[in-house]
Parts: structure tokens; sequence; C-alpha cells
């Protein structure tokens, strides 16, 4: 798979990977990386780079919205090859290392096969090693509150519900949020685009995630780059009202 980069802003590029997206943001020479798509899209990803000019060991950092498979896939290889440090949300840490797991059962992703595109769907999540674990050996929590020092100057922005870790990033600089799976505008098994919540199925605490949106409306930004679907333009705070408002009834 070919990667398809967006440039958005100055110094921010959307990826769209198989069916999951990464985010790059450059400062010079350097690079953090937020997601890396499955452990099946890591040829896209090292692509993904190149296509910025940017090597893998340029990689400052990687920030992880959360620990499922679609997100954290190639997190542990750069850290073991390059000695990249992957940070997380503090309740998101053991989740990355595989202490435990909130993430959607093969039982229930069965049973909802009856979707339209969930066939294809899951066979995608099988081919790009979706069903094994990929746990890091040390990730790492914030070393603390506000924009972390790296390039873009990410800030984390706790939005528990997804997982009780979930992280967005905002770069106040930039007027962008990149919201992981607290926020999407698409995916394989939804009826249509548009800001709104993942399917229910997906979310380890629904209710949680549906609080969480609060925190995404309070963010000043007007580009939204999520972890499922194409680029937002327009008030995050808009789409996040949006995706509550479609939620509440059903959608």
């Amino acid at each position: 798979m070919d990667a398809d980069v967006r440039q958005v802003a100055d110094g921010t590029y959307l990826v769209h990977g198989g069916h999951t997206n990464w985010v790059i943001l450059t400062e010079g020479d350097a690079v953090t990386l937020v997601d890396t798509g499955y452990p099946g899209d890591r040829r896209a990803l090292l692509a993904s780079l190149a296509r910025v000019g940017a090597a893998p060991e340029a990689v400052t950092a990687v920030l992880i919205t959360h620990a499922h498979n679609d997100h954290l896939g190639s997190a542990e290889y750069l850290s073991a090859a390059h000695g990249t440090p992957v940070h997380l949300h503090e309740a998101e840490v053991p989740h990355a290392r595989g202490d435990f797991l909130q993430q959607v059962s093969v039982p229930t992703v069965l049973r909802n096969s009856w979707r339209p595109g969930a066939l294809p769907w899951i066979a995608h999540v099988v081919r790009s090693g979706g069903t094994a674990r990929h746990p890091v050996t040390a990730p790492r929590a914030f070393p603390g509150p506000g924009a972390l020092d790296l390039p873009g100057r990410p800030v984390p922005v706790h939005t528990p519900g997804h997982t009780d870790g979930h992280c967005a990033y905002h770069l106040p600089d930039a007027g962008v949020v990149v919201s992981g799976d607290a926020l999407v505008t698409g995916h394989a098994l939804a009826r249509t685009g548009g800001p709104q919540l993942l399917p229910g199925m997906f979310h380890h605490d629904r209710a949680r995630t549906l609080a969480s949106l609060a925190v995404l409306e309070r963010l000043d930004a007007d580009v939204l780059l999520p972890g499922h679907g194409p680029v937002h333009r327009g008030p995050v705070a808009d789409a996040a009202r949006r995706a509550r408002e479609r939620a509440l009834r059903g959608g």
C-alpha cells in the first residue's frame, strides 16, 4: 500500500493508512509521529516519513492516542530499532505494555459481521496483524502537564472512554486537534461520513466516550485529524457537538 500523505498545515501531515490514520509533525529535521497504524502498515508508515523528507531515526518520539493494534502497530518496532521513546497517557501505559486489553473481542466482531462492509474490513484486520498482540516494552507516561517539548508542541488532552487512557493531541499554534478514536469522520462500518463516534462495540465505555466530546468542544481549533476518516475543516467544537447529537439520535 502506498502512503497517502496530505499536508493540512505547516509541518502537519495526515496519513491515511489501511483503514487507520497517523499524523506526522515536522520541525526542521525532527519529527513527532502520532500513532503508527496497523503492524501491516509498516511499509506505508516508513514511506510516509520518506515523503516528508524524514528518516525513521529522525522521529523524536511516538505519541499514541490509545493502545489498540491499529494505532500501536509499529511503535515497538521504532523503539527497538531506533530507540524512539513511546509516550501515552499514564492510564494507557499498562495497556500498551500488554498488562490488560480494552478492545472489542473477536466474538463480538463476528456477531456484527452482518453489517455492510464488515467482512472486507475483518479480512483487512486479519491481514494487517490486527488480531495479534504487539505490546510496547517500555512505554512512557507524559513527563508533565501542558505542551510537550517535541516538534509541533502537542498538548495531550485526556479523552477517556474508547479506552481509559485515550488521549487526543491539541496543536494550538496550528489550530489542529488530533482526535484518535474519540471523534472520527468515517469508518468501514459507519453508515455515513462526517463527525461521529465509532460504532458502540468499539468503545470500552461508550458513556465516557460521549462525555469526552465536551472536552474536545473546549479546544480552539478548526482542523480535525481523526483516527479514521478524512480531515474535517471547521470548528472542532461544532464537530464534537454534531457527533454528540448524532450519537444521541442513535447514529
